[in-house]
């Protein structure tokens, strides 16, 4: 089996003709490889921007890309035709489906489609580095150049947030656990419903806990202090999309607020609960009182 890491690089544009933004792509970049993820091969390539007159100050500033540079480029479909060649029949891996999610917004725009053509197969390198470090947490994604400082890769950051060079920085982190965990169990079918359902669901937090997607048991809190489950004192309270309510131990007399969150994804719902302690809410007011 072989593999090819894809980068974009794309510019915020507003299109008159869509009344909306677009992530406009304005840069190819990838490796390709063999099954044991020695580079075979090297793609790069800049677009010509079609939709934004100018490139944002963050992204002159990340990419150092001018807009001059970008006038000798291709439009987004050759690019994209000449990748979907180079890809041929492997396993296309992203650092996280951002850049699948602007490949998705870029053909909708252009073709009014949101499949990618020359996508069959898939896999989410940020995913499987997470995973294999015992660091995934879908509320706090790694970043490309955090994960190759925590796995001692090194690079230049100068380099970096130029496509093919951070389709090499992503290889250099896959190569840290090749050994020991199995890439393979990581590729899913693309070229599928299922696939751009799950890439087009938009996440949205549960606000009314009458919803059939809540889990009632999941109100309960137990107290820190001796295990048993308090008591609800008062009625459930939504702030910042956040349930919250006060609760007391008949057990030991312990008081403190419960908070709890339900975000709906495409196939299940993810809950976040914490318990606050009230001299943590005390300590976090007499702050406020002093700071004004």
């Amino acid at each position: 089996m072989s593999y090819v890491i894809l980068d974009l690089e794309w510019n915020g544009s507003y299109s008159k003709s869509a009344h909306r933004f677009v992530n406009e792509i304005i840069e190819f970049g990838a490796v390709k490889t063999d099954d044991e993820f020695n580079i075979t091969g090297t793609f790069s390539e800049l677009i010509t921007p079609k939709i934004g007159k100018k490139l944002s100050g963050r992204v002159k500033e990340l990419t150092k890309i001018t807009f001059e540079e970008l006038a000798g480029g291709v439009d987004f479909l050759t690019a994209a035709g000449r990748f979907g060649e180079f890809l041929g029949d492997d396993v296309l891996m992203t650092w996280g489906t951002s850049d699948i999610h602007a490949l998705i917004d870029n053909y909708r725009y252009y073709l009014d489609e949101v499949r990618i053509p020359f996508l069959k197969r898939y896999c989410d390198i940020q995913e499987y580095c997470e995973k294999a470090m015992g660091k995934y947490d879908e509320g706090n994604q790694i970043g490309l150049g955090v994960c190759a400082e925590m796995l001692g890769v090194e690079f230049s950051e100068e380099d970096q947030h130029r496509a093919e060079s951070d389709a090499e920085l992503s290889l250099k982190c896959i190569k840290k656990f090749t050994g020991t965990v199995n890439v393979n169990d990581y590729i899913m079918k693309a070229d599928c419903d299922e696939f751009y359902d799950r890439m087009l669901f938009k996440n949205y937090f549960i606000t009314d806990l009458k919803a059939p997607e809540v889990d009632k048991n999941q109100l309960k809190f137990r107290c820190e202090k001796c295990g048993r489950v308090a008591r609800r004192v008062k009625k459930w309270r939504l702030h910042n999309k956040n349930f919250t309510s006060d609760f007391q131990c008949k057990n030991c007399g312990n008081k403190f607020t419960g908070r709890i969150s339900f975000k709906r994804k495409y196939d299940a719902v993810k809950i976040n609960k914490r318990i606050i302690d009230n001299s943590e809410k005390e300590n976090k007011s007499a702050e406020e009182a002093k700071s004004t």
